[in-house]
């Protein structure tokens, strides 16, 4: 199978830290190469740490075992943790100079670690291999010219279709190759006529990923030089189309959608046929097919020019990184390595964490993936001419930026502002934050 990536890839936090973390940062330890251990007589303890469910914590599990066997002098112990409380126990020990040595990052938490000096540069680790990762997903784990997270895997963007429910109201995909956003609309408002009401055509976006290429498809950039850079007619556009959705009937209505926030796959809307598309990122296809039991289709995102803006990008699901904090650096770097870079490690943990951002690495499980995964695998090959150069990362002080979207969102869906309103005020708040973070 030709590789996925070729060119162009890829909550809140204790008061503590975000009034400042007396972060230390770690020595470069001795040079070695990465297939040997540099003292065979010395026992190294290690501490991973991750967020998510029973099936990612088992398959960790077996990887960090099978690291173990192959470097038996290093001792790794796992910890984990749901997403809800993730954050602020990562917060809270690294404020008190005990974080673990390895954890998992998110794009969104990245810049506010790293502009505290609580993370290792990576690209002074000697056995870490970073070269094996495209330019432009590795890119989107640096801030500040310095490489202080290695992408775990990569996630594209598009719009995912129960075709068993269009085939249920005799409604017929349009061409979504060139499609636009009245065409979207126009589906929407198919399914819901011809469902006499009981489905919602199209939910709205709704999180920074979906910003991000949604203005990138207006020429826009989300952030620029640590700054929010988006303009407010771009934002309130973004606004504005969520609430053509809900008030012509081609999507849920306000009151739904905040009724349905938070839900989990298998009880949400589009798992129970009460919507008929939603967007995601399409490494979430195995999940909403099984928690739908329907046959899931993935689509193109509608644009403004027929797809003739390069504006896609693929957004690293999440990443690895090192604590500043470490007493052993090498010994970490290996570990890092290993998850990333060695076919056992992909072999144990699959497409768990999303397609592994290592190219060959995703080469290695071709055989065994999924009739979904290959979906996702195909759509994101399918997108390869769309694809721009990779914006920048979410800055410092604006973590909390899907919140805020949502936020900022449920009151246009509301009217309680209009959709410029929203955007101007959005702009102020995301700019404030940054600053005082600064």
């Amino acid at each position: 199978m030709k590789p996925l990536i070729r060119r162009g890839l890829a909550l809140t936090a204790a008061t503590a830290f975000v009034l400042g973390l007396a972060g230390c940062g770690g020595s470069d330890g001795p040079a070695g190469d990465a297939s040997s251990v540099a003292d065979p007589v010395a026992t190294v303890e290690l501490r991973l740490y991750w967020w998510g469910g029973d099936a990612r914590h088992e398959r960790t599990q077996q990887a960090i075992d099978a690291f173990m066997a192959k470097y038996p002098n290093i001792k790794v112990t796992g910890e984990f943790s749901d997403w809800s409380g993730y954050w602020d126990k990562l917060a809270t020990s690294t404020a008190g100079g005990n974080s673990p040595d390895v954890v998992q990052m998110d794009q969104l938490y990245l810049a506010s670690y790293a502009a505290r000096d609580t993370l290792t540069d990576l690209g002074a680790v000697s056995t870490l291999d970073t070269s094996q990762l495209e330019p432009a997903v590795l890119g989107m784990g640096q801030w500040g010219g310095r490489q202080y997270a290695m992408p775990v895997s990569t996630a594209a963007f598009g719009l995912l279709v129960n075709l068993d429910v269009l085939d249920q109201y005799g409604v017929t995909l349009p061409d979504t190759e060139k499609w636009n956003w009245d065409d979207l609309k126009a589906f929407g408002l198919e399914i819901a006529e011809k469902s006499g009401g009981a489905v919602a055509g199209v939910a709205p976006m709704g999180n920074e990923y979906s910003l991000q290429l949604f203005a990138r498809q207006k020429g826009d950039n989300l952030f620029e030089d640590d700054q929010i850079a988006i303009r407010p007619e771009t934002l309130a556009a973004y606004f504005q189309h969520a609430l053509d959705l809900a008030q012509s009937g081609a999507g849920p209505s306000a009151s739904r959608l905040s009724e349905t926030a938070g839900l989990a796959i298998d009880q949400s809307d589009f798992a129970t046929g009460k919507v008929a598309a939603i967007f995601s990122q399409v490494s979430q296809v195995s999940a909403y097919t099984a928690g739908s039991g329907a046959n899931v289709q993935i689509v193109k995102t509608p644009s403004f020019d027929a797809n003739q803006t390069k504006y896609e990008y693929f957004k690293p699901g999440m990443y690895w990184a090192m604590s500043a904090q470490t007493d052993h650096p090498e010994e970490a770097g290996r570990l890092i390595d290993f998850l990333i870079n060695d076919p056992e490690a992909a072999a144990i943990l699959g497409t768990e964490r999303g397609l592994p951002a290592n190219p060959a690495m995703l080469d290695s499980l071709t055989a065994t993936l999924t009739e979904n995964e290959a979906k996702a695998v195909a759509y994101s090959q399918s997108l390869e001419g769309l694809l721009g150069d990779a914006p920048a990362i979410v800055p410092n002080g604006a973590s909390e930026l899907d919140k805020i979207i949502a936020r900022y969102q449920q009151e246009v869906l509301f009217e309680q502002r209009t959709a410029l309103d929203a955007a101007n005020a959005m702009i102020k708040e995301v700019k404030d934050s940054i600053n005082s973070a600064a």
